[in-house]
């Protein structure tokens, strides 16, 4: 996981935190989170929960991070009992095919260049979510792309049925592969000595309860970067197609070193 804290990881634990006044009656339904400093991962994060507001359909409270005194995190959870309404969704723009993502990630790590020795794979495989891109070479490699990607997600080990941590695997797994969209048209990965990336802020808008057991294909793309911020946002789709959530954030991507050059000669 490296010595930083994984936003995803203080997003999952906050909206746990910001949970357990509810008891199930109401559920997440959005949060808006801030990082304000660089939290260390070997520390545990102290968690304050404050109510801002509680209504018979909707609550709001506020989550704040610490380590030790200083204030590392910020969120907001508004949580909103289960209505009947209208509905509508926009389809999947890739193929709802797990298999074929499954054979193109094998054919790329036994025949691409770039793919032997790449420490993303090995340091994936550390994580507590399987990771199955829809083009790999795309998402890992080190060549221009468009800003567009989708990964296919879920969890390693069963999780369990209950709704709240669900959608804390979810936030968890929102900040995985994302702000790298941002930076895919500039040929520039997260680690590269030429650029300062981190997340902002992070919002996520649960629309069902996800089964993360299952697998969920995390569509992903940027449409704007610039001022060395990139804005990021992507929607998550069950196997039968329902959008399951929607996830925006914008990070820091402040080049540095020779990536300033880099940076000048495009702008």
């Amino acid at each position: 996981m490296g010595p930083r804290l994984f936003g995803g990881h203080a997003i999952a634990q906050a909206l746990l935190a910001a949970s357990a006044p509810e008891d199930g009656a109401r559920l997440p339904h959005s949060l808006h989170a801030h990082f304000l400093k660089a939290g260390s991962s070997a520390h545990p994060v102290r968690y304050n929960v404050s109510p801002l507001s509680a209504g018979r359909s909707f609550a709001v409270r506020r989550v704040d991070g610490y380590q030790d005194e200083t204030l590392i995190f910020t969120m907001t959870v508004s949580f909103h009992v289960e209505e009947e309404g209208y509905e509508h969704t926009s389809p999947a723009p890739f193929p709802l095919d797990i298999d074929a993502a499954l054979a193109g990630l094998e054919a790329w790590r036994t025949s691409d260049a770039e793919a032997s020795g790449n420490p993303i794979i090995e340091r994936l495989q550390k994580r507590p979510i399987e990771i199955v891109p829809i083009d790999p070479g795309l998402l890992f490699g080190s060549r221009k792309r468009e800003a567009k990607t989708a990964v296919w997600m879920r969890m390693r080990e069963p999780s369990g049925a209950d709704p709240v941590l669900q959608r804390a695997l979810l936030g968890y797994a929102s900040d995985m592969m994302f702000l790298r969209n941002a930076l895919l048209p500039h040929g520039i990965r997260p680690g590269s000595d030429t650029i300062q990336a981190a997340s902002l802020d992070h919002a996520v808008w649960f629309h069902e309860t996800p089964d993360f057991d299952s697998w969920h294909l995390f569509v992903t793309e940027s449409p704007w970067a610039g001022n060395a911020r990139g804005l990021n946002r992507g929607h998550f789709y069950d196997r039968n197609g329902r959008m399951i959530a929607s996830v925006a954030q914008e990070s820091l991507m402040r080049p540095k070193g020779d990536g300033r050059e880099a940076a000048a000669a495009e702008s």
